[in-house]
């Protein structure tokens, strides 16, 4: 995977030294850009972003000091070198306190100046990816942090080991709590982008202007408050993985700007002309239906096909509750051993109690669940009784989905016939048979509500609760 040309501005006000200068590093491999003093080099920086300048500080109008002092307001990123021929060490002393990356001192060995800068560059590189990892470390994953031995999620996991080596964009479907962010880690820990950082952003968390600003950074003096350039996620991202969660959040307008960074890999900052390519992978996920707000009009076509190439879908909880003792397991040891004492048994009852509640909120539910019990339970071991009442009430017959379907199978013309009948004689109870108001209650006309009395041959009963003395002042429009 081909990295990034790095960018160089040479400042010098030496023909001579600029021309030398700008052939040596354009040989070596950089993209080089020229100022003859340190008014034009900044006036460059307010308009390009650099990977390093490298400046002479003996120049009129702006010394290499005072632009090094304003590199640092604008682009903090930028790697600074300065040059003199009249160094001495508390020159040195002095740049490096100011904030340059090195100093050389005039006239140098070519060689000596390009090891200088490459070096330079290198723990530019590698203090921009320390302070990613650090934002990651609390969170980071591997894939054998997908927990999970039901069918379903074997299915996940298979699936990212085969995509895990390709480039494509992936689009993570299921419902909040899944764990869609664990797979999308699990995605980038298996493939040839892992050592380069995983950069993830929850795009519904973000107004238009400042998602854009986020993904694709900003130049100074861009908006109000943008005091210097700064670099967005994509470039952060660059060689990596960004993660696009809830992509199915964000508006119309930041959906163009997206789908153009995708096609043509590369970015514009906010504020900025200069077109940056990156080298990104792109996984996004979403619990909404993206194929209906594309019929909806609310979500791209173009866009959705752009992030739909390779889908997957993650199972609720419910699915597969053969899981849920390993994951309660595995929050306890996370959590448990946080307490004095430690907490490091679940009693088999609250285990049972676990596996029969249906856990509307999944996963994430399941780990708040076990980690407020860890903070209550007085014991080594969580007792049931620590906990919510949602999960100790929990009835499944009772609250069992009408859209389960039975082990042994059904008649479903039948049933539903029966759901239909059911539903025809509760609205006339509760209307004590005024079948005007029965037919308000299910949503349709009079004349529909009497043709399925007959055609349930229940017109008899409906009129039994008018005859009863419990419905008293009916319509006259209501007689059979």
């Amino acid at each position: 995977m081909p990295d990034r040309v790095p960018s160089i501005l040479i400042v010098d006000d030496e023909l001579s030294m600029r021309e030398l200068l700008d052939h040596v590093f354009r040989r070596a491999g950089y993209r080089t850009f020229v100022a003859g003093n340190g008014a034009q080099a900044l006036e460059a920086l307010r308009g390009t972003v650099f990977d390093i300048v490298l400046s002479d500080v003996r120049m009129p109008r702006l010394s290499g000091t005072e632009l090094l002092h304003e590199c640092r307001q604008i682009s903090p990123d930028t790697v600074v070198i300065l040059m003199t021929a009249h160094g001495t060490v508390e020159q040195a002393r002095e740049a490096f306190k100011l904030g340059a990356d090195d100093f050389i001192q005039k006239p140098f060995d070519i060689d000596e100046l390009k090891l200088i800068v490459k070096n330079a560059l290198e723990k530019s590189l590698l203090r921009r990816e320390v302070a990613l990892l650090k934002r990651e470390l609390g969170d980071r994953t591997r894939l054998e942090n997908i927990i999970g031995r039901s069918r379903p999620m074997q299915e996940v996991l298979r699936l990212i080991q085969t995509i895990a080596g390709t480039n494509s964009t992936v689009l993570i479907t299921g419902e909040s709590g899944t764990g869609k962010e664990l797979v999308a880690r699990g995605i980038h820990a298996c493939s040839p982008r892992s050592e380069r950082p995983f950069v993830s952003i929850n795009c519904g968390a973000f107004t238009e202007t400042l998602l854009e600003s986020e993904l694709f950074g900003y130049m100074k003096g861009a908006f109000t408050g943008a005091t210097t350039n700064k670099k967005g996620l994509f470039e952060a991202a660059d060689g990596g993985t960004l993660f696009l969660d809830e992509i199915g959040e964000m508006s119309l307008g930041m959906q163009v700007k997206l789908l153009r960074a995708l096609q043509e890999r590369s970015i514009r900052r906010v504020g900025g002309t200069e077109e940056i390519p990156v080298d990104v992978r792109v996984v996004a996920a979403t619990n909404r239906d993206l194929s209906q707000m594309v019929e909806a009009g609310t979500f791209r076509k173009d866009l959705y096909f752009r992030v739909n190439v390779i889908p997957i879908n993650v199972p609720p909880l419910r699915e597969r509750r053969e899981d849920i003792r390993e994951l309660a397991l595995h929050f306890l040891k996370k959590y448990g051993q946080n307490r004095t004492p430690p907490v490091t048994a679940i009693a088999e009852t609250t285990l049972k109690y676990l596996e029969n509640y249906s856990f509307p909120g999944n996963v994430r539910e399941l780990e708040n669940i076990i980690e407020r019990a860890v903070a209550l339970e007085p014991t080594h071991e969580i007792q049931p009784e620590r906990l919510p009442e949602t999960v100790l009430r929990y009835d499944p017959a009772r609250t069992a989905s009408v859209f389960d379907l039975p082990e042994q199978g059904i008649h479903l013309e039948n049933f539903l016939m029966e759901i239909e009948k059911s539903y025809i004689l509760q609205a006339l109870q509760r209307t004590r048979g005024n079948q005007t108001k029965a037919a308000e209650l299910l949503r349709m006309s009079v004349r529909s509500l009497r043709h399925l009395l007959d055609k349930h041959k229940i017109r008899h009963t409906a009129s039994m609760f008018r005859e009863s003395g419990a419905f008293r002042t009916g319509d006259a429009s209501d007689a059979p």
